[in-house]
Protein backbone atom coordinates (compact mmCIF):
# COMPACT_ATOMS: atom_id res chain seq x y z
CA UNK A 1 0.00 0.00 0.00
CA UNK A 2 3.10 2.34 0.94
CA UNK A 3 4.44 1.94 -2.70
CA UNK A 4 1.22 2.65 -4.19
CA UNK A 5 1.19 5.36 -2.38
CA UNK A 6 4.69 6.68 -3.68
CA UNK A 7 3.80 5.57 -6.86
CA UNK A 8 0.61 7.65 -7.31
CA UNK A 9 2.38 10.92 -5.41
CA UNK A 10 5.30 10.44 -8.36
CA UNK A 11 2.55 10.74 -10.99
CA UNK A 12 0.48 13.02 -10.00
CA UNK A 13 3.83 15.57 -9.27
CA UNK A 14 5.46 14.96 -12.58
CA UNK A 15 1.79 15.57 -14.08
CA UNK A 16 1.46 18.62 -12.42
CA UNK A 17 5.11 19.84 -13.53
CA UNK A 18 4.31 19.06 -16.90
CA UNK A 19 1.28 20.82 -17.24
CA UNK A 20 2.93 24.18 -15.71
CA UNK A 21 3.18 25.99 -19.27
CA UNK A 22 6.74 27.78 -19.48
CA UNK A 23 6.70 32.07 -19.37
CA UNK A 24 8.63 33.39 -21.55
CA UNK A 25 10.51 36.88 -20.89
CA UNK A 26 10.42 38.22 -24.03
CA UNK A 27 7.43 37.38 -25.92
CA UNK A 28 6.30 39.55 -28.79
CA UNK A 29 2.91 40.18 -30.15
CA UNK A 30 1.72 42.23 -33.07
CA UNK A 31 -1.94 43.53 -32.39
CA UNK A 32 -4.48 46.02 -34.29
CA UNK A 33 -4.92 49.35 -32.37
CA UNK A 34 -7.31 51.91 -34.35
CA UNK A 35 -5.61 55.59 -34.48
CA UNK A 36 -4.77 58.71 -37.00
CA UNK A 37 -1.57 60.17 -36.04
CA UNK A 38 1.51 60.67 -34.28
CA UNK A 39 -0.28 61.94 -31.11
CA UNK A 40 -2.27 59.24 -30.79
CA UNK A 41 1.00 56.94 -31.32
CA UNK A 42 2.52 58.72 -28.25
CA UNK A 43 -0.87 57.88 -26.49
CA UNK A 44 -0.70 54.41 -27.56
CA UNK A 45 3.01 53.32 -26.64
CA UNK A 46 2.39 55.89 -23.29
CA UNK A 47 -0.41 53.26 -22.33
CA UNK A 48 1.61 50.26 -23.51
CA UNK A 49 4.16 51.09 -20.96
CA UNK A 50 2.29 51.59 -18.21
CA UNK A 51 1.48 47.97 -17.44
CA UNK A 52 4.17 46.34 -15.50
CA UNK A 53 5.90 43.62 -17.79
CA UNK A 54 6.23 45.56 -21.62
CA UNK A 55 9.48 46.23 -22.54
CA UNK A 56 8.83 47.42 -25.63
CA UNK A 57 6.17 49.01 -27.48
CA UNK A 58 6.15 50.81 -30.72
CA UNK A 59 2.99 51.99 -32.49
CA UNK A 60 2.84 52.25 -36.71
CA UNK A 61 0.39 55.15 -37.71
CA UNK A 62 0.65 54.08 -41.31
CA UNK A 63 -0.52 50.16 -40.36
CA UNK A 64 -2.08 50.55 -37.19
CA UNK A 65 0.30 47.94 -35.59
CA UNK A 66 1.58 47.44 -32.18
CA UNK A 67 4.11 46.08 -31.42
CA UNK A 68 4.93 44.57 -28.12
CA UNK A 69 7.70 42.46 -26.03
CA UNK A 70 6.53 41.64 -23.20
CA UNK A 71 7.34 39.26 -20.10
CA UNK A 72 4.74 37.24 -19.73
CA UNK A 73 5.34 36.58 -16.21
CA UNK A 74 4.41 39.67 -15.24
CA UNK A 75 1.33 40.51 -17.93
CA UNK A 76 -0.30 39.13 -21.08
CA UNK A 77 -1.11 40.79 -24.12
CA UNK A 78 -4.86 41.51 -23.10
CA UNK A 79 -3.48 43.67 -20.11
CA UNK A 80 -1.52 45.72 -22.27
CA UNK A 81 -4.87 46.14 -24.70
CA UNK A 82 -6.99 46.78 -21.78
CA UNK A 83 -4.68 50.24 -20.83
CA UNK A 84 -5.04 51.17 -24.39
CA UNK A 85 -9.00 51.27 -24.47
CA UNK A 86 -8.77 53.34 -21.20
CA UNK A 87 -7.17 56.09 -23.06
CA UNK A 88 -9.51 56.30 -26.10
CA UNK A 89 -8.34 53.66 -28.55
CA UNK A 90 -9.68 50.41 -29.83
CA UNK A 91 -7.95 47.52 -30.07
CA UNK A 92 -8.88 43.97 -32.01
CA UNK A 93 -9.77 42.58 -28.66
CA UNK A 94 -10.75 45.38 -26.82
CA UNK A 95 -13.27 48.56 -27.34
CA UNK A 96 -12.70 51.59 -26.14
CA UNK A 97 -15.75 53.37 -23.94
CA UNK A 98 -17.86 56.16 -25.58
CA UNK A 99 -16.64 58.97 -22.92
CA UNK A 100 -12.42 57.35 -23.41
CA UNK A 101 -12.87 57.63 -27.00
CA UNK A 102 -14.63 61.38 -27.50
CA UNK A 103 -12.39 62.45 -24.85
CA UNK A 104 -9.31 62.17 -27.63
CA UNK A 105 -8.03 65.42 -29.63
CA UNK A 106 -10.68 65.77 -32.58
CA UNK A 107 -8.21 65.20 -35.25
CA UNK A 108 -7.59 61.52 -32.71
CA UNK A 109 -11.15 60.64 -33.52
CA UNK A 110 -10.97 57.38 -35.56
CA UNK A 111 -13.61 55.50 -37.45
CA UNK A 112 -14.90 53.31 -35.33
CA UNK A 113 -16.18 49.82 -36.29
Amino acid sequence: MKNLSIVLLLFLVGFVTQAQEKKNKNAKYVTEVNGNCEQCQKRIQKAAYTVPGVKSASWDVATHQLNLIINEEKTTPLAVKKAIAKVGHDTDEVKATAEDYESLHHCCLYERN
